[in-house]
């Protein structure tokens, strides 16, 4: 049995954590995002299971405690969710979404339950995440689509499950279908205990399939054949003309131009991820672009960009390309 115990003030967890490959600066956790099947969690890249006996926090359903709470995080765009499908708190997702949306933040929406989004959401983007042993793989997206939000799909890459041409392809035609602007393939964790969880998760909704797919994945390397995966995937995303990463996330409080030129550099911290000294100074660049405080297509424009870019020519040069694209 899970209980709900109310919560007396917002839950919110400041930190940079990175999530289908776009930067966000802390976290809105309205509920617990329990589930009644298996749920992969995109953050952590590894299954999550609900749990059978224990008392959860309820989240508040009231949106200027979160407005102020969103207020102490660091500069940039924040996630809310996941969303709970069941002992879910009516309103309290809503109500921390309003908070951010209204204290100007771009926000990211984690797979909203029914009734979750609300009114006003204009310039968030909604991520779906891929669900097993449900009757549509993300179950988040008609409502999301139907709102007129911008939406992106997450799925993990897993030999001999997600990751074989023929499951990829039906992802990829459920998230054009349903009006996704994006499919994120994620490569899972493959620790000893990240791999249990594959399995269980796979026992969970396919029983039969269990014994083969146990050896694949206990007994075999196959986090080595992962980057070709992810390769072949990304092409066939753009195939369907998918975006590889998730749309960014707009507010009325960050210039157009700023939200555009980190939305670039952080595409191409993603596609230079084998070059981890060239990732980590792109992903660098698009924080201090959240964080400067100014609208920088001004300073563009002028042709001072580069006199107060702290990074290397090449990068400012593909930050200047988005300015341009923005006039």
């Amino acid at each position: 049995m899970i209980a709900s115990q109310a919560s007396a003030a917002p839950s919110v967890r400041a930190g940079e954590e990175e999530i289908g490959g776009r930067r966000i600066a802390g976290r809105l956790l309205p509920g617990v995002g329990e589930s009644r099947s298996p749920r992969f969690d995109v953050l952590e890249r590894r299954f999550v299971f609900r749990r059978r006996d224990a008392v959860i926090p309820a989240g508040l359903a009231d949106a200027e405690a979160w407005r102020e709470a969103v207020s102490r995080l660091p500069a940039g765009p924040v996630l809310v969710g996941p969303g709970a499908d069941v002992e879910a708190v009516r309103g309290a997702f809503a109500a921390a979404a309003t908070g951010a949306l209204d204290a100007g933040r771009p926000v990211y929406l984690l797979d909203p339950g029914a009734g979750d989004l609300p009114e006003g959401a204009k310039g968030a983007v909604v991520l779906c995440c891929w669900r097993p042993g449900q009757a549509a793989a993300f179950p988040a997206l008609p409502a999301a689509v139907a709102a007129g939000l911008s939406c992106g799909v997450l799925f993990p890459l897993i030999p001999g499950w997600t990751a074989e041409p023929g499951a990829v392809e039906a992802l990829l035609s459920e998230a054009t279908a349903g009006g996704a602007a994006s499919a994120t393939p994620l490569r899972p964790e493959s620790g000893g205990e990240a791999r249990r969880a594959i399995v269980e998760a796979r026992a969970a909704v396919e029983p039969g399939a269990a014994d083969r797919f146990f050896d694949l994945v206990h007994h075999s390397d196959w986090s080595s054949s992962l980057p070709d995966r992810l390769r072949e995937t990304r092409a066939a995303c753009a195939r369907r003309g998918l975006a590889v990463l998730p749309p960014r996330p707009t507010s009325w409080r960050e210039p157009a131009g700023n939200a555009a030129a980190a939305a670039k550099l952080e595409e191409l911290a993603e596609l230079s991820e084998a070059d981890e000294h060239r990732a980590a100074l792109l992903r660098g660049a698009a924080r201090w672009i959240d964080e400067c405080g100014r609208d920088l297509s001004a300073v563009a424009r002028e042709g001072n960009f580069r006199k107060v870019f702290p990074f290397s020519a090449d990068i400012a040069e593909a930050a200047e390309d988005a300015f341009r694209e923005m006039s």
